[in-house]
C-alpha cells in the first residue's frame, strides 16, 4: 500500500534527516496527507499524554481536559509557524514553497509521536526518583524537533547555516506579529459590533 509505503519514508527523514529532506523537495518523497497525518497523530499523542501520563509527572485534572482545546497547542502553532515562515522567506530570496514548509514540519514533528508513546507508558511505572528519566526523553524529543526542524528549514529554503538560525528566530518573532494583529483585529471587531449594537438600541428606544 502506497501510503504505508510513504508512511514508512518519515522514519527514514527522522533517522537521515540530510538525505531525507533532500529527497523531500528534490525527489517528491514528501507527501502533504503524511505530514498532515502526523500532525493529527502528535494532537492524539499530546491528548493522551495529559489524561493518561502517570500520577508522578502529570498535574492535570484528568475531568478537566478538554480535547479541542488541544488544537491550539499544536495545530494553531504549526499554521502560525508555517504562514509565517513562508511570509519571511518569501522576501528572503527563500527556495521553499508553502506546500514544501508545511510537509517538511509536519514530518520534523514524527520524534514527537516516537518518544511520547513509550514515554507515557513509561510514566505510569516509575517512582517520583525515577521521574527524571521521563523529563530526560521529554527533552530528547524537544531537541530532536527543533534539530529537525532546522534542517528541513535549510534544505527547503537552500540556506547557510547561520542564516537558517536567523530566519527560525525571525519567524518566532512574526508568529508572535500575527498573534498581535490577530487579536487587535478580533478586538477592533468586537468593538465595531458593540458600538453598531449600541446605536440599535438607541434608535429602538427612540421609535
Amino acid at each position: 500500500m502506497q501510503f504505508l509505503k510513504d508512511a514508512k519514508y518519515t522514519l527514514h527523514v527522522a533517522f537521515h534527516p540530510f538525505d531525507g529532506f533532500w529527497d523531500l523537495k528534490y525527489e517528491n518523497k514528501g507527501k502533504l496527507r503524511i505530514a498532515l497525518t502526523i500532525l493529527f497523530g502528535v494532537t492524539v499523542m499530546m491528548i493522551l499524554k495529559r489524561q493518561y501520563a502517570g500520577y508522578v509527572v502529570n498535574f492535570n485534572y484528568p475531568l478537566d481536559l478538554n480535547s479541542i482545546d488541544e488544537l491550539k497547542y499544536i495545530v494553531l502553532p504549526f499554521l502560525l509557524w508555517c504562514v509565517a515562515n513562508w511570509s519571511l522567506t518569501t522576501l528572503m530570496d527563500g527556495e521553499g514553497k508553502f506546500k514544501e514548509i508545511v510537509i517538511a514540519t509536519g514530518y520534523a514533528m514524527l520524534p514527537l509521536i516516537l518518544i511520547y508513546l513509550p514515554n507515557i507508558l513509561l510514566s505510569n511505572v516509575i517512582t517520583l526518583r525515577e521521574a527524571s528519566f521521563y523529563y530526560l526523553l521529554e527533552s530528547a524529543a524537544a531537541l530532536w524537533f527543533v534539530w529537525l526542524l532546522f534542517i528541513g528549514t535549510m534544505t527547503v529554503h537552500q540556506y547557510t547555516v547561520m542564516k537558517t538560525i536567523m530566519t527560525m528566530l525571525l519567524t518566532v518573532v512574526v508568529m508572535g506579529v500575527i498573534i498581535f494583529l490577530g487579536l487587535l483585529f478580533f478586538s477592533l471587531i468586537q468593538q465595531i459590533v458593540a458600538f453598531v449594537y449600541t446605536i440599535y438600541q438607541e434608535l429602538s428606544l427612540r421609535a
